[in-house]
């Protein structure tokens, strides 16, 4: 089993190397996500100074001001918890043409708007570097989750992170003590370790050796002693880019809530529900009030609504104290847009133990808990990332450079001894 598993081990890591090595740095960057684009792109996270007792708009209010003050755009996702002191963000899109339903495409696609008047005060086309500074960080998260390549791009580093749980345990088992091999009982003698003992070293890093052994070591001891979190980096991984593969194998084995994704699609998208937004944001407060009390949790503060045309359903989402995520919020209500009836809940913990499970790695996949120190170990680890694809090729180069030589040696001797023959 070990010289497979050794084989698997190699060329797995060489396929992922490039990439984890990515997704590595780009996520020690992206544990401080917000705090970067504030300083890259201050505009959007900056208001200009309000008088003294001026209240926020209702973002309902506000998203209609923006409609009202460019017809040209829709809005179907609306942040309903505004930040003392910052613009409230919103996602555009064009609105379809009347005609043939030709929607033009918008040269910026996130709005940044004064909660106090309504004014757009920032725009950019999200991810987009030839912009600037100003989408540094959405470039980064896209660089990411799908190499800046889209779709093409999500799916290769889908495949890749599938590989790397893979490989999680491959490369666990490769760090274990071989076997002793059976000793005639008349040669037989006691070591005097057991099998934890000379797993020890494996732990070790030998900073004092040559450079072969520090960086073999660094490999082994690194990818050991944070085993469980790259386990969940690269799980998560697959539920983020690979849901074709995650919701099958979790479904299987974990219980789980119905989604959005499981309601089928209308025949034709219903663009004019009849309830309109505000009537839609009391029926999901009402909704999620009732299930706060049958659930027996708390409503922390509202997080967004949103209108699915091609269902014709809304989606209420709070954060409450069902949420592991500390940031965002996913607790949430879905009912029919044209008659208010409840299609679905859906609570992050507490219900079914498959989306506890993911609520749980996909919060710590995004450092969206316990704070800086947090973001902290997770930057840490992304640079481990990084480090462990960079001593993989290494070691393989090391080794190919030798078995090379070792391949020339061998036919330098054989041709010295051709040659010694004929001199006979």
């Amino acid at each position: 089993m070990r010289p497979i598993a050794l084989l698997l081990h190699r060329y797995i890591g060489l396929v992922m190397a490039g990439l984890l090595l990515i997704a590595g740095l780009t996520g020690a960057l992206l544990a401080w996500y917000d705090q970067l684009d504030s300083v890259f792109a201050p505009t959007m996270y900056q208001l200009a100074p309000q008088q003294i007792g001026t209240i926020a708009l209702d973002p309902l209010v506000l998203r209609e001001r923006v409609l009202a003050a460019h017809p040209e755009v829709e809005i179907n996702f609306l942040a309903l918890h505004l930040e003392p002191g910052k613009p409230l963000r919103m996602n555009v899109q064009a609105r379809p043409s009347s005609e043939a339903d030709e929607v033009k495409e918008l040269a910026n696609d996130q709005w940044f708007i004064d909660p106090y008047s309504g004014a757009v005060v920032a725009k950019r086309q999200w991810g987009d570097i030839s912009q600037g500074l100003k989408n540094l960080m959405p470039f980064v998260y896209r660089l990411h989750y799908s190499l800046a390549l889209g779709v093409v791009g999500g799916y290769a580093f889908g495949i890749v992170a599938l590989l790397w749980t893979l490989d999680c345990f491959i490369g666990a088992y490769l760090t274990f003590p071989p076997r002793k091999r059976r000793r005639a009982k008349s040669t037989k003698t006691k070591s005097g370790k057991n099998w934890w003992q000379r797993w020890l070293p494996a732990w070790r890093v030998r900073w004092h050796s040559s450079r072969y052994k520090i960086n073999f070591d660094l490999h082994r001891a690194g990818g050991l002693w944070p085993w469980a979190m790259l386990l969940v980096l690269a799980w998560s991984s697959v539920a983020f880019n690979l849901s074709e593969v995650y919701q099958p194998v979790m479904r299987t084995l974990l219980a789980h809530q119905a989604e959005s994704n499981d309601l089928p699609e209308l025949s034709e998208p219903r663009q004019n529900p009849a309830i309109n937004w505000a009537r839609a944001h009391a029926i999901g407060r009402q909704l999620i009030a009732e299930l706060a009390q049958q659930k027996g949790f708390e409503v922390n503060h509202e997080q967004l609504l949103y209108y699915q045309a091609d269902k014709g359903i809304y989606t209420y989402r709070v954060h409450s104290s069902r949420d592991v995520n500390e940031e965002y919020g996913r607790t949430q209500v879905l009912f029919d847009a044209n008659n208010g009836a409840l299609v679905l809940s859906w609570l992050p913990s507490g219900v079914a133990s498959g989306d506890t499970f993911t609520s749980w790695i996909e919060t710590l996949h995004m450092a969206a808990i316990w704070g800086w120190p947090f973001r902290v170990f997770m930057s840490l680890l992304g640079i481990v990332v990084a480090i462990l694809s960079v001593t993989g090729v290494v070691i393989w180069w090391r080794k190919r450079a030798a078995r090379r030589w070792q391949k020339a040696g061998r036919s330098s001797n054989k041709k010295r001894a051709w040659f010694l023959s004929i001199g006979r």
